[in-house]
């Protein structure tokens, strides 16, 4: 497999500039198992719990407590989905630990107080905490050590660790709303009253309360080995504790308090799932994502599309290459803004019709090679799942037509072409970080972890930062009838953790922060690979470039901060005069970035060799560890 990927590389280097084929940072090699995420000290986590022995699971969740445990872009209330690698079985499993809207969580209930969209931050902002039973599932049923053994360096971490720089800035930045909420501000500004409130860049930053909730799951999990329960149930019981327990108490009864609509209830029926993940074989790999509660599929719908096209003829990053994406992304996430909801609550999305072949290849057909396509609507599915769409009169009355012969304006509500300011791209890169572990057994594991990311409401004495996903609902089925808030139900989310298969063995695992530019870092970071031949190190810190012709997921209550902006793209600085310049004439509006690759991590399996290649990215802090 090696051989391959240097192949293409060989083949492709004359159609890639030279700052792609040289990295920041080296590849990682590792023959015995490799641990990627978003914080150096949660690396190390997982580089620990590797060396207690555990498996690529125990090593997961190891560094998903620890970044848990270190806020800023996540925290323990928040959600958690996964796709994992069985050589036992030789398939790929997919965890759905996302929380649901609570009790009393309606549409009339959050217009009643003026919103377009579920707020942004506070208790309302909350679904039930995710994170927690998606570890205790995933360790309990897949891993080999015990929760004491995987949750040792976070609870060491919650005793007190020196916060990095970048959560302490965050901290200061959002003190204006930490303040409001009695139990975040007695975590969070450690200084108070004084000009800096926050902590300090390497102040040892401690907490009391989560570390007493992390004893509390631990103390639950002896109790039960002491009575005899097998490894799997004393896990439970911790599992148990949390959801039905005292710790759910404190939770039900601080988030009431501030104002939240949570209830016992919600927290004793929530579980997380295990799902079939869906996929689509793009040029003989098979490429995997989380069901339709997430984006995922948008990165199948585009591989669908793309694969009509002779992506490597046009070159990385040409003019040619960045506006076929441009325009195969835009009619992918046109579908995702409409179709796409929870798969366990009416009514039921079309995925068939929009994972089919012959779907792609009409969609594919709208491109128009020499301009930008501001009309890019959703599609109709359904006929290719041989049904009739119920939600044509929806379309029109949206201000879409359906008789691609008849799409010549784009819908009033849908356009608007000024630039992104910076509170857009913040809302568009919102939160969230990514895991990838893998070991010599086989096992592989691919998470992208999200929600309570500061400013977070922490929920009472229990230490834990309570989700802000409530925001990726929507309030008008007219902007999609399968994502209106109900009691119960599961937000669409942007999360979306990758992995591909080649030949019937792990090909490729990643996973990258973001919001809704996810999956678009993901789809160019895959084609880097595939196409380009790129080595995964090379993929992580390639120039990608993004789109803004979508609703956005996250951020701002009214319509006007989530619209889509036509033509609007973000390119590297280094993209050269001669591509901005064609560009530009085929109607897009430019902005630049100086770092565009996204965040991406990521594992390659070197089955020529036995080895793991590692990838992570030169963004942020981002940081991988190999054996």
């Amino acid at each position: 497999m090696k051989h391959f990927v240097s192949a293409l590389f060989l083949s492709a280097v004359s159609v890639l500039p030279l700052a792609a084929q040289q990295t920041q940072k080296p590849i990682l090699h590792g023959r015995n198992w490799m641990a990627i995420t978003g914080k150096p000290l949660a690396a190390t986590a997982g580089a620990m719990t590797f060396q207690k022995g555990g498996n690529a699971v125990d090593a997961a969740c190891a560094m998903l407590a620890a970044t848990c445990t270190m806020w800023d872009t996540l925290s323990w209330g928040g959600e958690t989905q996964a796709l994992i690698y069985n050589p036992k079985t030789k398939k790929v499993i997919a965890i759905n630990a996302m929380g649901v809207a609570p009790t009393g969580a309606t549409v009339d209930f959050f217009k009643s107080k003026g919103y377009n969209f579920p707020p942004e931050y506070g208790p309302l902002a909350a679904t039930t905490p995710g994170t927690p039973g998606g570890l205790l599932y995933m360790l309990a049923n897949y891993g080999t050590l015990s929760l004491e053994q995987v949750l040792s360096p976070a609870m060491e971490m919650a005793a007190g660790y020196p916060i990095e720089a970048q959560a302490a800035n965050s901290i200061e930045r959002g003190k204006s709303n930490i303040e409001k909420w009695p139990y975040s501000k007695k975590v969070f500004l450690t200084h108070p009253g004084e000009k800096r409130e926050a902590p300090e860049a390497g102040e040892i930053f401690v907490q009391k309360d989560l570390l007493e909730t992390l004893r509390k799951m631990v103390s639950s999990e002896k109790e039960a080995l002491k009575q005899g329960k097998t490894r799997k149930q004393a896990i439970m019981a911790a599992y148990n504790r949390f959801y039905k327990g005292d710790i759910a108490e404190e939770f039900v009864r601080s988030g009431k308090e501030q104002g939240g609509l949570i209830t016992m209830d919600d927290l004793a029926k929530w579980k997380p799932l295990e799902e079939e993940p869906l996929q689509v074989n793009y040029k003989g790999i098979d490429v995997y994502k989380l069901q339709q509660w997430t984006q995922g599929p948008v990165m199948l719908q585009a591989l669908n599309i793309l694969e009509n096209f002779d992506l490597k003829s046009m070159g990385y990053n040409s003019p040619k290459y960045i506006h076929t994406l441009y325009q195969a992304m835009n009619l992918a996430f046109a579908d995702r803004d409409f179709y796409y909801g929870d798969s366990y609550a009416k009514p039921d999305e079309p995925m068939k019709g929009l994972l089919s072949k012959e779907y792609a290849k009409q969609r594919a057909k709208l491109i128009q090679y020499e301009k930008n396509d501001p009309n890019i609507g959703p599609g109709d599915p359904y006929p290719f799942e041989g049904k009739k769409n119920p939600y044509i009169k929806l379309l029109k009355d949206r201000g879409y037509e359906p008789d691609l012969s008849r799409r010549n304006f784009a819908p009033q509500h849908d356009m608007t072409n000024n630039s992104p300011d910076a509170a857009y791209q913040d809302r568009l890169w919102l939160g969230t970080t990514s895991i990838e572990a893998a070991d010599k057994e086989g096992w592989v594991v691919s998470v992208t972890p999200s929600g309570g990311w500061l400013p977070a409401c922490i929920a009472g004495k229990t230490g834990i930062g309570m989700s802000q996903r409530m925001q990726s609902f929507v309030l008008d089925s007219a902007l999609n009838p399968f994502n209106v808030v109900a009691p119960g139900k599961r937000p669409r989310v942007t999360l979306s953790p990758s992995m591909a298969l080649k030949d019937g063995k792990p090909f490729l695992a990643s996973a990258v922060q973001g919001g809704d530019t996810q999956d678009q870092n993901l789809l160019q970071f895959f084609l880097n690979v595939t196409e380009f031949g790129m080595n995964v190190q090379q993929a992580t810190e390639a120039a990608n470039f993004n789109t803004n012709q979508l609703w956005l997921s996250l951020g701002g209550t009214k319509t006007t901060d989530r619209q889509p902006k036509p033509g609007q793209i973000l390119l590297n600085d280094n993209t050269t005069e001669a591509t901005r310049n064609e560009l530009k004439k085929m109607g897009y509006i430019l902005s630049f970035g100086a770092r565009t690759s996204g965040p991406v991590n990521a594992v390659y399996f070197d089955w020529k060799h036995q080895s793991l290649w590692g990838g992570s990215s030169n963004h942020g802090e981002d940081y991988g560890i190999g054996w």
